[in-house]
């Protein structure tokens, strides 16, 4: 029976994530097809495991019918309480913990760094990437080369590029990687404003939420900008921008970082899933 509960509360979580649209904030969306896989092994294994635990009941009640004192399992009140309390905890946190809002507060929260930052969480396996997403850490040294010269051949011919959700990380990570080769090139996307905390001229950047593979590897993604003249913005806001990338001497990093001299910005609603996520 307890491997039943457990197998069923696994498929009811993956259920709950999968019609939410919370499972999108923890996984890359283009590996969607192995939580659904798992989801319903899960409620086959659960089958499986109650057919056994009725027929073995079956069996013991006619075995051992007169047979009193025989400890069937979680007989005792205490053990039942803790063993429901466990299986029930993975449906709780799932369920009735906030999802954490998506917006500058993390930036700040996080610090803000190039390219990568490893967390002060204690755990060594997390990462957080900034600005720059980062995939050479999920390949050897010849095969990342191999991708980037397909990605370069795909946009290098390109004068303009429309960066949109499937695209927005190979082409940042394009950018970081080549900034020269896309100097003077003309694009354009979306993304939230994000301001550093400067008292005299707040440097503004325009991101989105990123996931290479899973939350453990996500981030915030983009691009310094320097709006025209005349434009306000303020951070969590929405826009859209067009521009021209250049290249500039950022002193907070102390090295050169692609940057956008924007020439159209306008203001959007924020999209209903703010993550991008890496297409392999």
């Amino acid at each position: 029976m307890l491997r039943f509960l457990i197998l069923s509360g696994y498929f009811e979580l993956m259920m709950y994530l999968q019609v939410s649209g919370k499972l999108d904030q923890y996984i890359n969306v283009h590996y969607r097809y192995l939580a659904i896989l798992s989801m319903i092994l899960s409620a086959l294994l659960a089958l499986v495991q109650l057919y056994l635990w009725v027929k073995n009941g079956k069996t013991e009640e006619e075995t051992h019918e007169h047979d009193h004192d025989h400890d069937h399992g979680l007989s005792k009140p205490y053990q039942r309480g803790i063993a429901y309390v466990l299986l029930a905890l993975p449906v709780i946190v799932g369920t009735l913990f906030p999802t954490v809002s998506l917006d500058t507060t993390i930036v700040e929260a996080k610090g803000f760094n190039f390219p990568v930052s490893k967390e002060s969480v204690g755990d060594p396996e997390m990462q957080t990437q900034y600005l720059k997403p980062d995939t050479s850490i999920y390949f050897n040294k010849s095969d990342y080369l191999d991708q980037m010269s397909e990605l370069k051949e795909k946009y290098g011919d390109k004068q303009t590029i429309e960066i949109t959700d499937e695209n927005y990380l190979e082409v940042m990570e394009l950018i970081y990687n080549y900034p020269s080769e896309f100097i003077g090139k003309k694009i354009s996307y979306e993304g939230f404003v994000y301001q550093t905390p400067n008292d005299s001229n707040a440097d503004v950047f325009l991101f989105r939420f990123g996931i290479i593979h899973c939350v453990a590897d996500s981030g915030v993604f983009g691009l310094l900008t320097h709006m025209p003249e005349g434009v306000t913005v303020k951070n969590d806001e929405w826009y859209k921008i067009e521009g021209t990338i250049q290249s500039d001497y950022y002193q907070p990093f102390k090295r050169e970082i692609p940057s956008v001299v924007v020439t159209n910005a306008e203001k959007v609603a924020a999209p209903k899933n703010q993550y991008v996520y890496r297409s392999f």
